[in-house]
Parts: C-alpha cells; sequence; structure tokens
C-alpha cells in the first residue's frame, strides 16, 4: 500500500521489462522483494546498488500504463511502500493502475497549477465531480515529475480503493443456480 506521497524523483537508466533506475533518497532501507511505486506503479525490486535499483516490468505493465513509453533520462515518481508505524500523509493508494489518462490543459492560478486530464469512464466513474482537474501546489510541483508534463502527455491513473470496495459490496452478486438440466430430469420435469 501507498499514500501517494512521493520520496523522490529518479531517472531512467535503462527502460523496458528490467527497468533500471537511478536514485538516492530510497536507497536508505531498500531491500530486495520491496515494494515501490514507479509513477504509481507498484513495482518489485529485483537488484540495487548505491546509485540505482532495478524492477521487472511485465508486458501487461508496460502496455497499460506510460512506462512502456518512457527512455532513457526520463524522470520518475519514486515511493516507497507504506510504513505500518508512519502516517497515512495522502490516500490509500495500491499501486495498481486503474488507467492511463491524457493532460489537456495546464493552467497557472496564483501559486498552484491546475491539470485538467481526461480519462476513460471506467476512471471517471469513480470521480465525484464531472471534470477531472488537480490542483497541484508548489510543494507537489517541485517533488514530482509533474512540471516536465506537457499537454498531451500520459499520466498513470489509479482510483481511490475504498471506492472501489464500496461498489464491489453494493453491486448485486449474480449467482450460478444449482438446477441442471439433469437435476430436472431425474425430478420428474
Amino acid at each position: 500500500m501507498f499514500t501517494g506521497i512521493i520520496e523522490e524523483i529518479g531517472s531512467i537508466i535503462n527502460p523496458g521489462n528490467k527497468l533500471k533506475i537511478k536514485c538516492k533518497k530510497i536507497l536508505s532501507d531498500v531491500s530486495l522483494g520491496d515494494s515501490i511505486a514507479v509513477n504509481g506503479v507498484c513495482l518489485t525490486v529485483t537488484e540495487f546498488n548505491t546509485d540505482s535499483i532495478t524492477v521487472d516490468v511485465m508486458n501487461e505493465t508496460l502496455n497499460k500504463t506510460y512506462l512502456g513509453s518512457m527512455k532513457k533520462g526520463d524522470l520518475v515518481n519514486l515511493e516507497r511502500a507504506m510504513s505500518a508505524n508512519g502516517r497515512f500523509g495522502g490516500h490509500i493508494v495500491s499501486g495498481h493502475i486503474d488507467g492511463t489518462g491524457i493532460i489537456r490543459e495546464i493552467k497557472k492560478d496564483g501559486i498552484s497549477i491546475w491539470y485538467s486530464i481526461s480519462a476513460d469512464n471506467k476512471i471517471l466513474n469513480y470521480i465525484v465531480e464531472e471534470v477531472f482537474k488537480v490542483s497541484v501546489i508548489p510543494h507537489t510541483q517541485e517533488n514530482t515529475t509533474l512540471l516536465s508534463k506537457n499537454i498531451g502527455d500520459k499520466v498513470n491513473l489509479e482510483n481511490d480503493i475504498i471506492g472501489k470496495y464500496i461498489e464491489k459490496l453494493y453491486k448485486p452478486q449474480k449467482k450460478e443456480s444449482k438446477i441442471t438440466e439433469e437435476f430436472l430430469i431425474k425430478n420428474g420435469f
């Protein structure tokens, strides 16, 4: 689980299935097998050294997120998995991306910047407002890769997990009938 609060901006050394990322801060307590959110995508550390981590990325992940279009030198947001004894400073997210969106407008508003993002209905169904916009404060601007984004760029999106669980609980479950043709014949129908 993650909070969505970015700890560090890393840079891609090698893109692809064996994604190697230059980083520093998150290395302070990294171990093999740790979960690291890379641009919101939960990935597993398979190698690390004094200035980088390597994570395995499945083709499915490369196809469904924008990690597949990243190149050497591209910047990425990095976050270690949430500690059980830490603060929940952001949201509760799993790092399992629901889809991608496209930045449609970037507009300065005082100290903040508004990003308008278009997305598929499967993402927008969990958004309360009709228009999906995010206002980013200076701290977030300075500590994430958002300032390097332009209109038309893709972003990875994950809806809040609580909303998805509530929907699942309230959605009627389809139950398969135990009555078969064999049962009916056996019982004289």
